[in-house]
């Protein structure tokens, strides 16, 4: 039973109880009434009888205000165990909406914080968006977020590229400096060898002079 409807009935049972214990009151005082008003001598048998009516009337109403007051107490229950069940699915559901609202805040927090994240793209040295859109014209109808992936996996491809083209050019370099070292250690080999060719020569020359 919801609240609403033990609400209902609860209001349905207080207001006929109070109806009955109206009519019992009205009863009552018209008995009052006939006694008060009745002489010292024995009543007649027509008095007699309507007494016994109103006596029969009277205890009809007593049961049916002791039925009637059963009803409400257990109305009142059901009101009250309906509003004890709907006070707690109230504070369950307040509970889950500030969770919901905890849940939103913190969902928020994280997409601000994502915002204001320096990402690295954003700070690499990118060819100009009209310049990439000229080199590949297929991304011209292309949205933002899928354009800006494209342009840093084409800078991506350009970098390995030239990454390569890097270790290449350090392979020749290291090649050269190794052949100029060689050729280096070349001449320096000549050079001593020239040297002791000239020193060889000079006391051959002295010898030549000494002879003549």
């Amino acid at each position: 039973m919801t609240i609403q409807h033990a609400a209902i009935d609860q209001d349905h049972t207080v207001a006929h109880c109070l109806e009955v214990a109206e009519r019992t009151r009205q009863l009552c005082h018209e008995i009052i009434s006939a006694l008060e008003a009745a002489s010292d001598g024995e009543p007649s048998e027509q008095v007699q009888i309507e007494r016994s009516r109103q006596r029969k009337q009277l205890n009809a109403l007593v049961m049916q205000l002791k039925s009637l007051h059963r009803s409400a107490i257990m109305s009142s229950r059901e009101a009250k165990e309906a509003t004890g069940k709907a006070r707690q699915e109230v504070d369950r559901l307040h509970l889950q909406l500030q969770n919901l609202y905890y849940e939103q805040r913190h969902l928020r927090g994280e997409i601000n914080a994502c915002k204001d994240f320096p990402h690295k793209y954003t700070s690499l040295p990118l060819i100009p968006e009209e310049e990439f859109l000229s080199q590949h014209p297929e991304f011209q109808q292309t949205d933002p977020h899928n354009l800006m992936i494209a342009r840093l996996k084409n800078e991506k491809v350009v970098r390995e590229e030239l990454e390569k083209q890097r270790k290449e050019l350090l392979i020749k370099k290291q090649a050269l400096i190794a052949e100029n070292k060689k050729r280096k250690d070349d001449l320096d080999s000549l050079d001593e060898q020239l040297k002791k060719f000239i020193e060889s020569s000079r006391s051959i020359q002295t010898t030549f002079q000494k002879d003549y």
